[in-house]
Parts: structure tokens; sequence; C-alpha cells
């Protein structure tokens, strides 16, 4: 029989010809070589273990405090690691075959209210181009709960203004459109007569939102946008596109809107 160090070395062996990324594999090894230590207190071995002594691994992760996350993340390695195992003939059985993850609460993003929407968009007020680009910007975010990059790729022929329709490539190369209302149209149509011309200069540019160097803005470029007007709005909570995507969606369904509906907007499986 081997040694239990050959094991692991034949497990991250095992992970090398996979390949996993370094750090992945480190942290596998980690979280095996913790079992292991727990394992030689109990006067165990990694190999003799049965079903129950995982389980009472698993519950001295809980008096550690580590959080359900963390816990799932080791049961999964553990998992891995006896799967291995038996593949490669270590074991005859596989203890951690019934192991099941901890069921973690999806945490929903934050949803701003229609006043508070309202309030970060009205604070992008200026008149000048960069304003005009900004308040553009906000205005069909809302009014369309695009994704941010699916904003930010918008061309300029992905634009239907007369029937107020946006032509989206989404995830997974995904085509949908996706209306959106008089008062983005206003904006979007006030950007491009009177704000895109002069931040672009002569050059040249397919994309709808552009920065001052008339490129593609970046995600990061637009985070500062929104930043700049939640503060200027007095809105103290922790405002990103997403929270614009998500408000999007609530006020849609709080509105009346059929659930199947919201998510074909959307372009995702799931609100």
């Amino acid at each position: 029989m081997k040694s239990t160090s050959d094991i692991i070395i034949g497990f991250e062996n095992f992970l090398i010809a996979e390949g996993d990324e370094l750090n992945t594999i480190r942290s596998y090894l980690y979280d095996v070589q913790q079992l292991e230590k727990f394992f030689i207190v109990q006067k165990k071995s990694l190999i003799s273990a049965t079903h129950n002594d995982l389980r009472i691994f698993i519950s001295s992760l809980f008096d550690m405090g580590l959080s359900a996350v963390s816990i799932n993340r080791k049961i999964s390695v553990i998992k891995g690691f006896y799967r291995y195992l038996l593949h490669d003939r270590r074991i005859d059985t596989d203890p951690a075959a019934d192991l099941e993850l901890l069921k973690v609460g999806r945490k929903l993003p934050q949803t701003l209210s229609v006043e508070e929407i309202g309030a970060i968009i009205d604070a992008a007020d200026e008149r000048a181009p960069l304003g005009l680009r900004n308040r553009a910007c906000l205005e069909l975010l809302y009014a369309s709960g695009l994704r941010v990059s699916e904003l930010l790729n918008l061309r300029l022929t992905d634009l239907d203004m007369d029937s107020r329709l946006l032509s989206i490539i989404g995830k997974g190369n995904k085509q949908r459109l996706v209306p959106f209302g008089k008062q983005a149209a206003n904006a979007v149509e006030e950007y491009l007569r009177s704000g895109r011309p002069l931040i672009m200069k002569q050059r040249s540019a397919p994309y709808l939102i552009v920065n001052v160097r008339g490129k593609r803005m970046s995600r990061m470029g637009f985070l500062k946008i929104m930043r700049k007007y939640r503060i200027k709005a007095g809105i103290k909570k922790r405002v990103t596109p997403h929270t614009f995507r998500h408000s999007f969606a609530t006020h849609l369904l709080e509105g009346g809107a059929d659930l199947r509906v919201v998510q074909e907007l959307l372009g995702h499986a799931d609100i």
C-alpha cells in the first residue's frame, strides 16, 4: 500500500495532468492535507475513512466558524479527491459519494426605488457634450435593463430610433430585441445631435457610447460616471450597473409585467 504522502503526490500529478491552475492545485492540496491532519488526530487515514468520518470532519469546519461557501468548496475538493482515489483503484468504495453541498441562500442585488433612479438620472443635467452622453447612458441603461457590457458594445447600427428598439447580442451570442421608452429616446437623440459629434471631432467609430478619445467607453469609465451622479444625487446605497438592471426588472414586475416577458428582455433564464 502506498503511503499517504504518495497518495497526495499522485493527486497533485492528476490535477496537473488535468490542466488545473497552479493556485487551484495548491488550494486543493491544502484542503486534502487539512483533512489528513484531522484524521491523524482521530487515528484514522485518508484511505480508511468512512462516510461518517467525513461528516464528522465537515462538522468540525462549522465549529471553526467557516462559512457555508467555504465549507462547500472543501466538500467539493473532498469529493474530487475520493473520485480520484476510486478511479486510481486505491479504494474500493467512495465514502464521499453521498456527501451533499450545503444550501447557501442567494443574496439578491440591492434595488433602487423609482425615485432614487430618477434622482441619479436627473443629476446628469450638464448641457455639455459629455453631460449629454452621460444622461443618455443612464437613461438607456435603466430603460432597457441591459448588462453594462451590452450597453458599451452598442453600435450605432444596433439602434432603431423610429421603433425605439435595440438589437442586442448577449451571452452565448444570443440576439434579442429590447424596446426603450420615449424619455430614453429623447436623451439618446439629443446626445446624437448635440453631444456625440462634438466628442468625435471628425473622427469615426461604430460605437454609440464613446469616450473623449472617440473610442468605446471602458467599464471603469462608466463606473466612474455612475459614482459621480450617485454622490451628486445624495444616494448612500452602493450603485452599480447591475443595480440599474435589477431595479429595471423589479419595477416592471411591480407594475404587473409578466415574469417570462421580463426574463426575455433581460436575455436571461432568471432575474
